[in-house]
């Protein structure tokens, strides 16, 4: 079954056994967490320790998600790389698995010209016939690509092309996407929740949020879909608060708090993960991240319990 690239998108978080090895049943347990939560799809992407994976472990996940997503909703795996050849490869595996589309960053140790940036996502373009979402993950790694730069590679090559923008600030890049390229082009967004409500309002096509809230992101979702303002900003306070706890640490920020709250849902067996870290969550700001997920909990528990609203 082929499925729309839309709605919320989950990136995984990859959890590891005790001596650091990916813990594949922990893995396919979160994936049905997420289909079940009311996720349209899966991501493999940065949140995922993509930049701590081994290469091997990168050729074998997108058929491990894939398989554990069973069919029911698009796998999109990120496979940006130092080196064209590399991400070629990692995009190779994913379409061989049966990946929907593939994402990529561009390479993190140089500033690349122009000229350079459109050989190494033409490289993408040409090893796999699955549409290419470039990222440009710049407010938390690597450098910004301009917008006409990202708008000319939509003008050649069309919906092959997808975009998700994280450079600063946000809503601004989405509405110069929309722009350059005449409205037509599919925007997605990785703040996590905390600029979801007016990336909607732009016109994005989806989210990509961590795991840890998606709850409280299909809800809000849901809720941005039906105009209702109330249950919107109800469920965003807290899911904001929540992720300007996680930016305070970057992407290590994002990945150590993802499994802080997954662990709590009983979904992950433990906290392990890869070093070396840039950041520790610490036992204050844990806390506050507990106070803040028991809320937005009671909140997801009041609006189940009055049931829809009538039309």
């Amino acid at each position: 079954m082929i499925h729309a690239i839309e709605g919320v998108l989950p990136v995984v978080n990859t959890p590891y056994l005790d001596d650091l090895s990916i813990d594949y049943s922990t893995l396919e347990r979160e994936v049905d967490f997420a289909f079940a939560t009311g996720a349209q799809g899966l991501v493999l992407a940065l949140v995922s320790d993509t930049l701590r994976l081994t290469a091997t472990e990168r050729m074998e996940l997108p058929a491990r998600l894939v398989r554990y997503a069973r069919g029911r909703g698009p796998v999109i795996i990120s496979v940006g790389a130092e080196s064209t050849s590399q991400a070629r490869q990692y995009a190779r595996a994913a379409e061989d698995a049966g990946a929907a589309a593939v994402m990529a960053i561009p390479p993190l140790s140089q500033a690349l010209a122009e000229a350079q940036l459109r050989t190494y996502f033409e490289g993408l373009l040409d090893e796999v016939a699955i549409p290419v979402l470039i990222q440009d993950a710049s407010s938390y790694v690597g450098r910004s690509m301009s917008t006409e730069f990202q708008a000319s590679m939509f003008r050649d090559f069309g919906d092959r092309i997808l975009f998700k923008p994280e450079a600063t600030p946000l809503g601004p890049c989405i509405s110069a996407l929309h722009q350059l390229t005449g409205g037509k082009a599919r925007i997605f967004e990785g703040s996590g929740g905390i600029l979801l409500v007016e990336s909607f309002r732009r016109g994005i096509h989806g989210t990509m949020p961590g795991i840890e809230l998606l709850d409280g992101v299909v809800a809000l979702w849901n809720a941005l879909q039906t105009g209702d303002d109330d249950l919107i900003y109800r469920l965003y306070l807290p899911i904001c608060a929540i992720i300007a706890l996680e930016l305070q640490g970057g992407l290590d920020g994002f990945i150590l708090t993802e499994r802080h709250i997954m662990h709590r849902r009983g979904i992950f067996p433990n906290q392990n993960a890869r070093g070396p870290l840039g950041y520790v969550l610490d036992d204050p700001t844990r806390a506050e991240i507990d106070r803040l997920f028991s809320q937005l909990q009671s909140i997801l528990a009041s609006v189940q319990a009055a049931g829809p609203k009538p039309l």
